[in-house]
């Protein structure tokens, strides 16, 4: 097994957060004492906002935009390697579906599923699609969410060897524009070094996503 060190580099005013959430957490448990500081631990994944937490902020939202990205990974032994394989990107990782405001603002990013789970199964799963209908929250994303329904805006698909008339080329077109600055989304994430390229266990990819989540919303 091979073992790498990562490093994040925080701005002070985060570094002083996650310190005190530390202090905190060891505080609370009765923690003894231990060679690390509070400052060289990160203890954040617990205090990242949940699904129903991102809707109570999205419903301030005139809409919001559903995307999601491929956190890569490295090659995989036995079953696990084909499972973690997408066929859409051609490569190995993880799918992590997120939510943004219409100005591109991370809300939201889910737990890791396995590179192989369509990306509309995978908010299925997560149950974005429910929580969003049930807010009746407006929501733009691609076409490899076709077919989820409510209040989920989808562009139109052309069928095999028909083209699609004006006026459903023109609403792509508006429909592609909104959704595109969704996309700063997955750029916050893979902002982080640690989700360009990942060597260590996918099972570990979602608390390491959650932790960015709440650094991303502290510091913004």
């Amino acid at each position: 097994m091979l073992f790498y060190r990562a490093c994040l580099d925080l701005s002070p005013a985060t570094r002083a957060f996650v310190t005190g959430l530390i202090r905190d957490h060891r505080r609370r448990i009765g923690s003894q004492w231990r060679v690390l500081a509070s400052g060289r631990q990160a203890l954040l994944a617990e205090v990242a906002p949940d699904l129903r937490q991102a809707m109570r902020t999205a419903r301030r939202m005139t809409y919001v935009i559903l995307d999601a990205t491929l956190a890569g990974i490295d090659r995989l032994s036995g079953a696990n390697d084909r499972l973690y394989y997408s066929g859409k990107h051609h490569r190995h990782g993880v799918n992590i579906q997120f939510i943004t405001d219409p100005h591109g603002q991370l809300i939201w990013a889910s737990a890791a599923l396995p590179g192989s789970v369509h990306d509309l199964t995978a908010a299925r799963i997560h149950g974005i699609i429910d929580a969003l209908t049930h807010q009746a929250i407006a929501c733009y994303t691609d076409k490899a969410h076709c077919g989820a329904g409510g209040v989920i805006g989808t562009p139109f698909k052309r069928r095999k060897h028909r083209r699609l008339g004006k006026r459903k080329r023109l609403f792509n077109r508006h429909h592609a524009q909104v959704r595109a600055v969704g996309e700063q989304g997955a750029a916050t994430l893979k902002n982080w070094h640690l989700l360009r390229r990942a060597r260590w266990s996918p099972a570990r990819i979602t608390t390491i996503v959650q932790a960015i989540l709440a650094l991303h919303h502290h510091t913004n």
